[in-house]
């Protein structure tokens, strides 16, 4: 099981002789049950979500160097976009697929057939499920495009899935999460496993009502209708208002719950990582504070150099991440207020019926971007605001957006580069080493193209072809 299952479960072995089911116990493995509980299986799912999320590992998420938030030192087939070598996309495939998704659904199962709850928090639990799934196969989508949906969890029944249309998905997982609004106003929910809100059910309303507004905005360019309503439905029902309903895995100082950038960039003695030109050039321009978070000093009071995007850089002479990402306590963000505001900007841009207006939500987006920072002088923050190339206006709204947007992604990468396809802001650089265009896309896991050949090949026919230059139906533009 992954991490944070040893904080709910501890087992205690009672031998008697009393009975044949006692001594029947002494073959089963304790560490290796056929059978856990949903409440395990809830947190071991999340905890596997949020650590792919939050991994800068390069054989499992390399998507600190596709925002170019990072650069690499010495190794630099990932900053230069060969995914390939070592099998990216199917790390993510395996692990969203069979570490999340599954396990909610075998949750699922118990969760139905448990004789303990009541209809209310079966259903209360159910929502949680639907939101962390939605989630995940969001993760999928705008990762791969079209991707196996409802033939992927049968594997019993169904070994070779057929892969269905993006959009389609997109589509069912709007709707997914309108149904789960009443499911969390049913009863209380999962406390104890819940790792992200200890069984707060109002939050699980805004995250699952955020997660909505997210994935409306998304598709504003290619499916403007359904984008307004579902915008304007999760608006109306409420979405995040402040930090301090941010979706924060909160981990521990002790492995195995330690934060996976810890992991990485700490425990592993490895200096294989330094801030991108890319992040660095576009901050200092901007006279940014939060490059007091974002990166450390290592080269001087105020000093920040990116290392050269794509290309080998030297680690000494390279502005390294902020002291704060080498805390193994560090929590791993699965969606913030700032994100939020960012989409109501860009909604109310839109004439969307939300509340406020583009200039608000803009300005608190990166208010909550500096907070969370540790930055709560106003005055600095109102200075940053006024700035010519920070301050509002409709006229460039979606590079002022876009640019915003991407900087407050530092620590949420995947999001990050999700806001550099939709809005084609900032500029990014391409790869010293070689020149490749930055992906719009991962290509399908190559054991999909061995072992389920014929689904694969139609799949990449009606998505244009598998290649990392080929769109996901959202990126229109």
């Amino acid at each position: 099981m992954k991490k944070y299952i040893i904080t709910f479960l501890t087992v205690s072995l009672l031998f008697s002789c009393a009975s044949d089911e006692n001594y029947e116990r002494l073959n089963q493995d304790p560490k290796n049950p056929t059978e856990v509980s949903e409440d395990f299986l809830f947190t071991s799912a999340t905890v596997s979500l949020g650590d792919f999320l939050a991994s800068p590992n390069v054989n499992i998420n390399v998507f600190r160097f596709i925002s170019q938030y990072l650069t690499a030192t010495t190794y630099v087939d990932e900053p230069n976009y060969d995914l390939t070598n070592r099998n990216i996309p199917q790390s993510q495939w395996s692990e969203i697929y069979r570490d999340v998704l599954l396990d909610l659904d075998d949750a699922k199962d118990y969760i139905n057939e448990s004789d303990d709850l009541s209809q209310g928090q079966k259903d209360a639990r159910l929502g949680q499920i639907e939101v962390l799934q939605v989630y995940a196969w969001q993760v999928l989508v705008d990762t791969f495009g079209d991707i196996p949906y409802n033939e992927a969890l049968q594997a019993e029944t169904i070994t070779l899935p057929a892969y269905e249309d993006d959009a389609a998905i997109y589509q069912n997982l709007i709707e997914r999460l309108q149904a789960a609004s009443a499911l969390l106003s049913s009863g209380q929910g999962f406390a104890g496993p819940d790792v992200l809100f200890s069984g707060d059910m109002s939050k699980w309303s805004k995250f699952n009502n955020s997660l909505q507004l997210r994935l409306a905005m998304r598709i504003s360019d290619s499916n403007p209708s359904l984008s307004q309503s579902a915008a304007e439905d999760a608006a109306s029902k409420g979405v995040f208002t402040g930090n301090e309903d941010n979706a924060l895995l909160h981990y521990q100082s002790s492995p195995p719950n330690t934060n996976p950038l810890w992991e990485d960039l700490v425990q592993s003695g490895r200096s294989d990582y330094v801030a991108a030109n890319t992040l660095v050039d576009i901050m200092n321009d901007l006279e940014d504070p939060r490059r007091m978070y974002y990166f450390d000093q290592n080269l001087g009071d105020g000093v920040y150099v990116g290392g050269i995007y794509g290309a080998q850089n030297p680690y000494s002479g390279s502005t390294h991440m902020g002291e704060s990402f080498l805390d193994p306590t560090h929590a791993g963000i699965f969606m913030d207020f700032a994100e939020v505001s960012f989409h109501l900007a860009t909604a109310s841009e839109l004439n969307y019926n939300v509340f406020g207006d583009a200039t608000t939500h803009y300005n608190n987006a990166i208010t909550a971007s500096m907070n969370y920072a540790g930055i709560e002088d106003q005055t600095a923050i109102n200075a940053y605001l006024a700035k010519p190339d920070v301050v509002y206006n409709s006229a460039n709204s979606d590079e002022l957006i876009g640019t915003q947007f991407w900087i407050a992604m530092y620590d949420n990468p995947l999001e990050g580069w999700s806001v550099w396809r939709k809005y084609d802001e900032p500029s990014l650089n391409l790869p010293g080493s070689t020149g490749n265009p930055v992906p719009l896309r991962y290509t399908y896991p190559i054991n999909e193209q061995n072992l389920n050949e014929a689904n694969y090949n139609a799949a990449s026919q009606a998505i244009g072809g598998d290649s990392q230059q080929t769109p996901v139906f959202w990126d229109v533009n």
